[in-house]
């Protein structure tokens, strides 16, 4: 059961291409949102489209492979763990993000 602790897998599309940026130690870092989507019916009949988005975090080689080969609508699998991160924005305010550190990464379909 310990493989399973704060384990996170996803599969959807990309809402914008990737940011990548290599920080002053030399590390690499690439940022994306992913779009997952589920349908569902109301109490009423009525479809219900369903969509949630994610911030992915990835780190070193695999930040290079995110910003070489992803593009935005791209459809991926994604694993990784779940992070909460807090911090404090220039004009004062306090905010916490929830973020999924990139593990492993699958694209799914043709590589355009």
């Amino acid at each position: 059961m310990q493989n399973l602790r704060n384990r996170v897998q996803l599969i959807g599309r990309l809402g914008q291409d990737p940011i990548a940026k290599t920080l002053s130690d030399g590390k690499t870092l690439a940022t994306f949102s992913l779009a997952t989507s589920q349908s569902y019916r109301s109490r009423e009949g009525k479809k219900i489209n369903d969509t949630q988005w994610h911030t992915i975090v990835a780190w070193g080689r695999i930040a290079e492979v995110v910003a070489e080969y992803l593009r935005k609508g791209k459809e991926v699998a994604v694993e990784g763990t779940l992070v909460k991160r807090k911090y404090t924005t220039q004009d004062g305010k306090n905010r916490q993000v929830t973020e999924v550190t990139l593990k492993r990464l699958l694209m799914v379909g043709t590589v355009s």
